[in-house]
């Protein structure tokens, strides 16, 4: 897939095990592709036709020179599994980027986690992240993709999902390829199709589709005076949320 017009993109959490492959993902459709990292040493192993931009994401004076002229933003970085920096990584980041945009409107693609919408501290503060990028005003894609590379080999058909249906915790909850996070956060970019779009992200046995796009067209958009997903239970109330959390959501809000 090329896109129509290319985009430069910034890719947040490039060095991880999926932000590499979204960089590369990103160079592969003709994107002009930009890099976050922490320091450049960490760049070696990134597609070498991409941008690196060293720079904190604790730092939003860092990321005003990282975001500047970019189009696009793909956030592919993620607290490690039981760490308890979720509010700082999962969350902090998307809020110390959008600060740095100070409203310029930017396309996102937000990575969060299936079983988001079940309680917990770490999961807690994804979901904040992804309800800062809906109430944003910006135009966006929340995917949350199943269990990383459990996948067969013939298990490539890119399977949405919608309300967070599947929620046991473990790899029964549906599978996914790394390649195939990327390919589709990527492709999100530039399809109409998938603007203010939630989904969960699975794969099944067959092979993947050439494109995307009627399957992104199969899902309901959020609902525009919503901070959650279409079909998410709710059941994290919005006014017993941290006072940080909620002033964090009328700072992004648009006026």
């Amino acid at each position: 897939m090329s896109p129509t017009t290319p985009l430069t993109v910034l890719v947040v959490g490039s060095t991880g095990s999926i932000g590499r492959r979204v960089v590369a993902e990103a160079v592969r459709q003709g994107h002009t592709t930009r890099a976050l990292v922490r320091t450049a040493s960490r760049a070696s192993d990134l597609d070498p036709a991409a941008e690196i931009v060293v720079g904190s994401l604790t730092s939003v004076d860092d990321l005003r020179p990282a975001l500047d002229g970019v189009d696009a933003v793909v956030f592919a970085h993620g607290a490690s599994y039981g760490s308890s920096n979720g509010e700082a990584v999962d969350y902090g980041a998307v809020a110390n980027v959008l600060r740095a945009l100070d409203g310029r409107p930017v396309r996102i693609a937000l990575m969060t986690s299936i079983g988001v919408t079940v309680r917990s501290d770490m999961q807690d503060w994804k979901r904040r992240g992804e309800r800062l990028v809906r109430a944003s005003g910006n135009s966006y894609t929340i995917v949350r993709p199943g269990w990383f590379d459990y996948n067969d080999a013939d298990e490539l058909q890119n399977v949405f999902l919608q309300g967070d249906l599947r929620r046991a915790g473990n790899s029964s909850d549906g599978v996914i390829a790394r390649d195939q996070i990327a390919r589709v956060l990527v492709d999100s970019l530039t399809s109409d199709a998938a603007d203010r779009v939630t989904l969960e992200l699975v794969a099944e046995r067959g092979p993947a589709q050439a494109d995307l796009e009627h399957v992104f067209a199969a899902l309901d958009k959020d609902d525009a005076d919503s901070i959650d997903g279409v079909r998410d239970q709710q059941n994290l109330p919005v006014d017993r949320e941290p006072s940080a959390v909620q002033s964090d959501l009328r700072d992004v809000t648009p006026a």
